[in-house]
């Protein structure tokens, strides 16, 4: 017996149409999100040949590498205004051009055209997330949101889990890192392309007082607020693990670290982006089911700890090689849950705006540190080419205290999911 909504569609072949397109958009939109994150990780598998290539050491190539994240934050601020303000239809197909020539200006090998380059993917690719959270949440049922979201960064760490997993293989069997880059590069063109075509136009109204003053008026909002803060700080800290650590610093802390040879490195540090994939969608979902956002992010990010204390200072023979880097994964997928929670504490009519902000405050945490990790590193090495355990444990322990401050700033935010606003109801006379 099919369920009521599914009966109501079926008398409104419009409102079933609707739906379709609007799912069509979202995974389109969720598979470009896939793309760029696999460019993201990317690197983490050919520091070596990007290090002969652009003739830096593996700390320059790392901070070329995170200006990902210096095009990737500030214009999260603008795809969320954008984005309410213009659609994605208008954004999407241009975003996903950009990040296309990005990854062409990349495989140059120049380090000013690279520079520019991977700058350039990070402020296309910021689009791909706020375009996909926008389309799930403006035409989806509020009570699915948090487990769409995590759908969503499901794709992402998908990618992820494949610029390594996927990548790191092909290269050590002989891909030039520069065929790579041109091959992605036309790969995110040709994205643009079917993005343009197949996401449908939106019937929007001229917001009063301009362009300038409804964005500003937008962003005063969001940033006034204290739970949008409160947000973006809390996604910031659980997602350092992944975004520097293990994206960046994770096959080197293996080979290095522990010995492990390059394949096995590879696939162990995949499995981190690849417990995201599990973990977004999950979180996501058990938060849903429970109506609550604070319990499920709180626990995920005391898991976390422990994980990351394990990885850093634990032996290494009592875990299977690949069940701490899953597990890690998994637990670090809540960081996707105050994207959730900034919507519900907003106005609706801000919902780009708000994922902007989260989307900035998060991203702004591994622009900053990336860089200063890395220097860190060499500062404790003295600059020595092979890296050992004690110095990546004495650069990479203040993260244990990042999560820490989040467990910590958790207690401070409202709950925001729908068993909360049941028994704020219930507690209303009348």
């Amino acid at each position: 017996m099919a369920a009521p909504a599914t009966i109501e569609l079926i008398g409104k072949p419009d409102a079933l149409k609707s739906v379709r397109v609007a799912t069509v958009a979202w995974l389109l939109t969720a598979v470009y999100y896939f793309f760029q994150y696999a460019l993201r990780s990317a690197p983490a598998v050919m520091m070596p040949e990007l290090s002969d290539a652009f003739d830096l050491n593996v700390l320059g190539v790392a901070a070329i590498v995170g200006l990902f994240y210096y095009g990737y934050s500030p214009f999260s601020l603008v795809a969320g205004a954008a984005m309410d303000r213009l659609g994605p239809q208008r954004l999407l197909p241009l975003a996903a051009a950009v990040v296309g020539v990005g990854a062409l200006l990349f495989a140059t090998g120049n380090r000013e055209a690279a520079s520019i380059g991977r700058f350039m993917q990070g402020a296309g690719g910021v689009f791909a997330l706020v375009g996909a959270i926008y389309i799930a949440t403006k035409n989806f049922p509020a009570s699915k949101a948090a487990t769409l979201i995590g759908a969503t960064q499901m794709f992402g760490m998908a990618g992820g889990s494949a610029g390594q997993f996927v990548v790191g293989p092909m290269i050590g069997r002989g891909l030039g890192w520069s065929t790579f880059w041109i091959g992605m590069g036309v790969i995110g063109l040709l994205i643009g392309v079917c993005l343009f075509f197949l996401i449908p136009k939106e019937e929007r109204s001229e917001p009063s007082g301009g362009w300038f003053k409804s964005t500003a008026g937008a962003f005063a909002v969001v940033f006034k607020n204290p739970q949008s803060i409160l947000c973006g700080l809390i996604a910031g800290l659980l997602f350092i693990p992944t975004t520097i650590f293990d994206m960046v610093w994770g096959v080197r802390f293996l080979q290095d670290a522990h010995g492990v040879d390059y394949g096995t490195a590879v696939m162990r540090s995949a499995t981190v982006p690849f417990g995201w994939i599990i973990g977004c969608p999950l979180l996501g979902l058990i938060s849903d089911r429970i109506g609550r956002r604070k319990p499920v992010i709180i626990i995920a990010a005391i898991v976390l700890f422990n994980c990351l204390a394990w990885i850093l200072f634990g032996p290494t023979h009592i875990f299977p090689p690949y069940v701490l880097g899953l597990i890690t994964g998994i637990a670090s997928g809540a960081a996707m849950l105050p994207y959730t929670v900034i919507k519900e504490a907003n106005p609706p009519q801000f919902g780009g705006t708000a994922t902007g902000v989260v989307n900035f405050l998060n991203f702004t945490f591994s622009a900053l540190l990336g860089p200063v990790f890395g220097w860190s590193l060499q500062q404790v090495s003295g600059g020595a080419s092979h890296l050992e355990l004690p110095h990546f444990q004495r650069a990479f322990q203040p993260m244990l205290v990042g999560v820490l401050i989040a467990i910590v700033l958790c207690l401070f935010l409202k709950e925001t999911g729908a068993a909360a606003n049941e028994d704020l109801d219930i507690t209303q006379p009348g």
